[in-house]
């Protein structure tokens, strides 16, 4: 059992050295004020959205689109209807989109889709645009999010980052585990790295590029499981800091059950698997050589589960060890009980940082907010058994069905959510 002792002092000591960086994040936003903005220039911008099967919400999020403080003649809207088998398309043309539709069985998800319609779009407008968002069907933006995004982007950064937030943070344990991450990761992540000078991570939806940037790279050539971390590290390895706008908000609606999100987790955890097998040797010779960003993006993909896994493997293997030899438990047990409430507490403090803080952003009743606190770091523990999973799943996109729709939210009384 001694051995045992040995082993997660070891691991804790990695866990300290790995990630104590970002507990020090957490005060920078607050102690640290960004550079004013030089004067915005009049960007023609490219809104790209790719849906499957979203009849029921594609249409506010072009309604919001349509009700942006941006000028609506620097700003063509473009779908592309991906394998649907409802009215997604019809919707969308209704709501004033530009709409194109694809049906490819073999080559499924997000990036394949991505990529057709910038295929069309440079054939059909070969006079390009400045600048690209990227969306999904069930977000709802901010009336200011394309002018705060042009703003930063006029300052001079390729890709630019958005504020995530969520339409139904307080649906469940789920939603709210979901949404609370995204909030931190966009307060005490992305915002801290921008205010430090090193560079941000997009995080699926809500963000904009260059056309410097797709001429580099052509029509998004990014078809791992999960294309958006695939992009950030592509770029990152290639010396460019991807900026985030904090004033830009977007609403997006999170999985409620259980087994939607074990499909989806599923897919991120493997697909961050696939990045690092594919990205892992160039994000650390780039870390070697001074990189704060590669060695931030190897720790962002390489997350701490790993280190965790390994503990209660070592743990349980031990228990199972002792048992056979006729050994005290209580040792093995005791320890275990300990690494499991130490990562609880820190994960807990993670959450309630980021809950007291970003209070006003929560739009959900106050009790929901403090309860769901102290069930964030059990959404994120079930990422252990998902990790496990996805060591020996092939991982696939499955769709997510959203439901959250305008009308769905007036009759929960959360008008502040829509711009339109």
């Amino acid at each position: 059992m001694e051995t045992l002792k040995t082993i997660n002092f070891v691991i804790a000591v990695i866990f300290f050295v790995c990630y104590t960086y970002q507990f020090l994040y957490i005060p920078v936003p607050w102690l640290r004020k960004a550079r004013p903005h030089g004067p915005a220039k009049d960007n023609r911008y490219a809104v790209l959205i790719c849906a499957r099967n979203e009849q029921r919400v594609i249409g506010d999020l072009i309604a919001s689109l349509r009700g942006q403080t941006y000028s609506q003649s620097l700003l063509s809207i473009f779908v592309l209807a991906d394998n649907c088998t409802d009215d997604t398309a019809m919707v969308a043309r209704v709501a004033g989109a530009n709409v194109y539709e694809r049906f490819n069985q073999v080559q499924v998800g997000k990036g394949y889709a991505l990529q057709e319609l910038l295929e069309h779009l440079e054939q059909d407008y070969p006079q390009g645009f400045d600048g690209y968002f990227v969306f999904d069907a069930d977000n709802i933006l901010a009336p200011n999010y394309v002018e705060a995004m042009n703003r930063t982007f006029s300052d001079g950064h390729d890709i630019v980052t958005s504020f995530r937030n969520s339409k139904n943070y307080g649906d469940n344990w789920i939603s709210a585990g979901y949404a609370l991450w995204f909030l931190r990761e966009s307060r005490y992540l992305n915002h801290a790295r921008f205010l430090l000078g090193t560079s941000c991570a997009v995080s699926g939806t809500g963000f904009l590029f260059s056309r410097r940037v797709l001429e580099e790279t052509g029509p998004w050539p990014f078809h791992l499981l999960t294309e958006d971390i695939q992009f950030s590290v592509d770029q990152v390895t290639r010396g460019r800091k991807i900026a985030f706008c904090p004033e830009a908000v977007l609403y997006d609606e999170q999985p409620t059950t259980f087994r939607q999100s074990w499909n989806q987790r599923l897919r991120w955890s493997k697909g961050y698997l696939q990045v690092f097998r594919g990205y892992g040797a160039k994000l650390l010779r780039g870390a070697a050589g001074g990189s704060f960003s590669c060695y931030d993006m190897a720790a962002a993909i390489m997350p701490a589960f790993v280190l965790s896994a390994t503990a209660i493997v070592c743990n349980v293997t031990a228990a199972i060890l002792g048992a056979v030899h006729g050994e005290d438990l209580t040792i093995a047990l005791w320890s275990v009980g300990q690494m499991l409430l130490n990562m609880y507490l820190t994960l807990f403090v993670l959450g309630a940082i980021t809950t007291v803080t970003e209070w006003r952003r929560i739009h959900t009743k106050a009790v929901k907010k403090v309860l769901y606190a102290f069930t964030f770091p059990l959404f994120m523990f079930t990422y252990i058994p998902i990790s496990f999973a996805a060591l020996f799943s092939k991982g696939e996109w499955k769709p997510i069905e959203h439901r959250v729709s305008a009308a769905s939210l007036r009759g929960r009384g959360r008008e502040e959510l829509l711009p339109f």
